[in-house]
C-alpha cells in the first residue's frame, strides 16, 4: 500500500472510531434520552478534530505497526488522553456541563479500538506472515535488552536460517521466566546441559556489556559444547557502519582481548583536525589507513594519503571515496627515504598535521636486514620531520612502538633512534613533533594472528616460540583514535605511551584461536620453536627513568625520555653502510639504549645528512 493510501485510510478509520465511540457511549449510559442534542454534536466535531491534531503530533500515521511496541501504545495513549479532556474543558466552556461518564467510557473504547485496529496488523503478520519453516535451534545467551532484541529480530526476519527456543541468563530471578514467549532455561554454568537436553544447534552471545573474564569464560563454555558460537558486532563496527545490529559475527579472538572502549575528547580533536589539510604517511599500512578512517570523521579539509605501495594507496582511497563521498582527497605515491620528494611534497601540500605511520616493523626481517631498517625507520622518519618543519607543519605524530624500549632488535633500536630524532626536531623546529607507542595491534600485517589462523586452516601445529612469551595487544580501530588523541594532547617533544591493557600470554592466544576455530589441542598441537633473533620474551612500554605515573587522558600517559645526542644518532647514519654488519648492530642498540660510553668517535667524523 502506497503512503498516501496508508494515511487516507488510517484517516478514515480512526474517525469512524472516534465518531462511533462518543455516540455508542452516550447511547449505553442515556439510554431514552435524544442522542443527537448539541452538546455531543460539539463535542464529537471538537473529539475528531483534537484527535486528528493529536495523531499528527505522536506521528500515529506515520508508524510502522508491524513492529509496534511499548512506545507506540504510550503514543495511542498520548493521543487519546488529550483529545478527551479537551473535549471535556470545550463542554465546560460552552455548555458548563462535563459528562464525566460519557468521557471516561469514550476514552476506553477509543484506547482499545485504536490501539486494536494498530496491534491486530502485528498480531496478523508475526501469525500469518512469518516465515514458519524449521530453523537450527539457536540458544540466546542473554535475556537483556540486546538478547530481547535478536530474538525480535530473529522472529521477524522471513530469511533467517537460526530459529530461537530460549534463553541463558546468570540473573537467577529471570529463570523459569517466559520473554517473548520464549523460556529461560537458566545459568551459563549449564550451557552443555540445555545444549543436549534442547538438541540446540546455534548459540548467540547477546550480552554486549560483558567484561572480557566473562566473555572467555562463556565463550570457553559455548565452544566445549563443538556448536558454532556467534555474538553481536563489535561498538566499532556499528558505528563505522561496517555491520548492521542484526549480522551477528563469529566470535573472535579479539573479542576476547576486547576493553571497555574509551570515551575520546571529540571537540579536542576536531579542533586540530576539522577543516586542516592532514597527511599520512604509510596511509596504505594496517595503523595508517585506520588512521585515515578516523580523521575523515573528523572533516578535514583535505586528506593526503601517502604511500610506497601503489595497490594499498589504491585500495585506501577507493574505500574512504566510497564511504566519504564528500570528502576532499589526494594520494601521493613516494618513498619517504627520498629526501628531495618528501620536501617537494610539503612544500607543495602544506599539510597542518602530520601522522607518520610509515615504517619497518617486521623484527626478524630487520634482524636480517638492518641497513633498511635504518634506512626507512631512521633516515625516513629525519627526512619526513624536517620536511614538515621547512613547510611549517604545526603538529607531526609518529608512530613508535613499545620495542623502542630498552631494544634488543633491530627495529626497536631503529624505532627508539627515531623517536630520538624526533625529540631533537621539537628542540630546533617551531613544528610540535610528538611520538605515540603501543604494542601490537590485532589483525595488522605481520601479526601473530593471521600466521596462527592460516596454521590452524593447515592442521598445524601452530607455532609459538616460548611458553611464557608475552604482548600487549590493542585493537587497530582503538589504536588510531588513541594515536588522534594523543595529538590533540601535544605541547612537544613528549613520548606518549597508549595503556595496552594486561598482557597475554601468546600459547593463551594460540589456544583461543584452536578453540574458536572449532578444534582441541589434541587435534591442533602447539609446537615451541624457541625465541628468534632480536626478540625479547616481555614487552615494556616505559623505561625505568621514563615512567610519568599519571595519565594525561584515560588510556594515555606521558613518559619522560632521557637527554639526547643528536651527533651520536648523525655519527650512526654516517656509519651504517660500512660492511661490518655485526660491528653496526652493535653500535645501533649501544646508541639506542645510550651506552654511549662505549663507542669509539671523534665529533669531527659526524656529518650532518
Amino acid at each position: 500500500m502506497k503512503m498516501k493510501q496508508r494515511l487516507l485510510a488510517l484517516i478514515l478509520i480512526d474517525s469512524a472510531i472516534v465518531l462511533f465511540s462518543i455516540y455508542v457511549c452516550n447511547f449505553i449510559l442515556n439510554a431514552g434520552y435524544p442522542s443527537l442534542t448539541e452538546i455531543l454534536v460539539v463535542s464529537s466535531i471538537v473529539l475528531l478534530v483534537v484527535h486528528h491534531i493529536c495523531a499528527y503530533k505522536f506521528k500515529l500515521y506515520k508508524r510502522a505497526w508491524e513492529y509496534a511496541s511499548v512506545s507506540e501504545l504510550k503514543a495511542i495513549l498520548y493521543a487519546v488522553t488529550i483529545s478527551i479532556i479537551s473535549t471535556g474543558l470545550v463542554q465546560l466552556l460552552f455548555f458548563q456541563e462535563f459528562f464525566v461518564r460519557t468521557l471516561i467510557m469514550t476514552w476506553m473504547m477509543h484506547v482499545i479500538l485504536i490501539g486494536g485496529s494498530r496491534m491486530s496488523w502485528r498480531v496478523y503478520k508475526d501469525t500469518y506472515m512469518v516465515n514458519k519453516k524449521d530453523g537450527k535451534r539457536t540458544l540466546i545467551v542473554g535475556a537483556g535488552s540486546a538478547g530481547t532484541m535478536v530474538v525480535r529480530q530473529l522472529k521477524q526476519d522471513q530469511e533467517t536460517t537460526l530459529k530461537p527456543i530460549g534463553f541463558i541468563d546468570d540473573n537467577f530471578t529471570k529463570h523459569g521466566l517466559e520473554i517473548l514467549e520464549l523460556p529461560v532455561f537458566g545459568g551459563t554454568k549449564d550451557i552443555n546441559k540445555y545444549v543436549e537436553a534442547y538438541k540446540v544447534e546455534h548459540i548467540i552471545i547477546a550480552i554486549p556489556s560483558l567484561n572480557r573474564e566473562d566473555l572467555n569464560r562463556i565463550v570457553k563454555l559455548c565452544t566445549d559444547t563443538k556448536i558454532k558460537t556467534q555474538t553481536l558486532p563489535r561498538m566499532e563496527d556499528l558505528v563505522l557502519g561496517s555491520l548492521q545490529v542484526s549480522q551477528f559475527k563469529d566470535v573472535e579472538v579479539e573479542d576476547l582481548l576486547g576493553r571497555e572502549p574509551v570515551e575520546l575528547d571529540v571537540d579536542g580533536i576536531a579542533k586540530y583536525i576539522s577543516g586542516e589539510t592532514i597527511l599520512v604517511t604509510g596511509a596504505g599500512g594496517s595503523i595508517g589507513s585506520e588512521i585515515c578512517r578516523q580523521i575523515a570523521r573528523f572533516s578535514p579539509k583535505q586528506l593526503i594519503l601517502l604511500g610506497h605501495g601503489e595497490n594499498s594507496i589504491y585500495t585506501i582511497e577507493m574505500e574512504l571515496r566510497r564511504t566519504m563521498p564528500d570528502l576532499s582527497i589526494d594520494t601521493e605515491i613516494a618513498d619517504i627515504q627520498d629526501r628531495d620528494k618528501m620536501y617537494a611534497i610539503m612544500q607543495k601540500r602544506r599539510p597542518y598535521v602530520i601522522f607518520h605511520a610509515a615504517a619497518h616493523k617486521h623484527v626478524p626481517l630487520m634482524e636480517r636486514n638492518p641497513e633498511e631498517a635504518v634506512k626507512n625507520n631512521i633516515i625516513g622518519t629525519k627526512n619526513v620531520a624536517e620536511a614538515a618543519d621547512m613547510a611549517g607543519v604545526n603538529t607531526f605524530v609518529m608512530i613508535s612502538s613499545d620495542k623502542a624500549v630498552n631494544p634488543t632488535s633491530v627495529m626497536g633500536a631503529t624505532k627508539r633512534i627515531a623517536e630520538m630524532v624526533i625529540q631533537h626536531m621539537d628542540m630546533i623546529s617551531e613544528t610540535r613533533f610528538v611520538a605515540v607507542r603501543f604494542g601490537n595491534v590485532l589483525g595488522s600485517r605481520g601479526s601473530v594472528i593471521p600466521l596462527f589462523k592460516e596454521q590452524i586452516k593447515n592442521g598445524g601445529p601452530v607455532t609459538v616460540t616460548h611458553p611464557d612469551m608475552e604482548r600487549y595487544f590493542m585493537t587497530i580501530p582503538e589504536a588510531s583514535r588513541l594515536v588522534l588523541q594523543a595529538g590533540s594532547l601535544a605541547e612537544g617533544g613528549e613520548v606518549f605511551v597508549l595503556d595496552m591493557g594486561e598482557p597475554v600470554k601468546i600459547v593463551d592466544l594460540a589456544k583461543n584461536l584452536i578453540r574458536l576455530s572449532g578444534y582441541n589441542e589434541g587435534e591442533i598441537p602447539i609446537k615451541f620453536t624457541g625465541l628468534r633473533p632480536g626478540e625479547k620474551m616481555f614487552e615494556e612500554l616505559l623505561g625505568q627513568n621514563e615512567i610519568h605515573d599519571e595519565q594525561v587522558y584515560p588510556m594515555i600517559y606521558r613518559g619522560k625520555t632521557p637527554d639526547i645526542d643528536i651527533n651520536m644518532v648523525y655519527y650512526l647514519l654516517d656509519k651504517f653502510t660500512e660492511d661490518n654488519p655485526g660491528k653496526f648492530k652493535k653500535e645501533l642498540l649501544d646508541i639506542a639504549n645510550f651506552r654511549i660510553e662505549e663507542l669509539e668517535f671523534k665529533h669531527s667524523d659526524i656529518i650532518n645528512i
